[in-house]
């Protein structure tokens, strides 16, 4: 087997598990499970949410996520499509992901998140991440 395809195995590899990580998150929002959510990312993480909100650090995203996951999903379910994944390094990635959340009555919410993921002990973990809502006609 040439180098080639070793590393074209291991790539491919690293991105059906940076696809696990992104449905965790698509699972963990829909059934608010906060901690299963919050496990996802690093203990320096950064995250702005979808409104601009700020948070550094594990906790600060776990005090939040504690507060707006129970409940708030209500009756919509949200998906989360991966779109494009650039390796930065072999051991960084930045993931372009398309979310639609549906609401029950009908309507879509679309998002456009951008996960940036490092690979630690084996692990992908979301490390710096922005939600960005996309305006209708976009």
């Amino acid at each position: 087997m040439s180098t080639m395809s070793i590393s074209g195995q291991a790539r491919q590899t690293d991105i059906e598990a940076i696809k696990q990580v992104v449905a965790a998150v698509e699972h963990s929002q829909n059934n608010e499970l906060p901690d299963e959510f919050v496990a996802l990312f690093r203990a320096d993480a950064i995250w702005t949410t979808g409104h601009g909100k700020r948070l550094f650090g594990r906790e600060a995203i776990s005090t939040f996520t504690h507060q707006v996951l129970p409940g708030g999903m209500g009756d919509a379910t949200v998906t989360f499509e991966v779109e494009h994944v650039l390796f930065i390094r072999p051991d960084v990635a930045a993931v372009k992901v398309r979310q639609v959340y549906r609401n029950s009555d009908g309507t879509e919410d679309v998002g456009t998140p951008m996960f940036v993921m490092a690979k630690e002990d084996g692990r992908w973990r979301l490390t710096a991440c922005q939600n960005t809502s996309v305006l209708s006609g976009d």
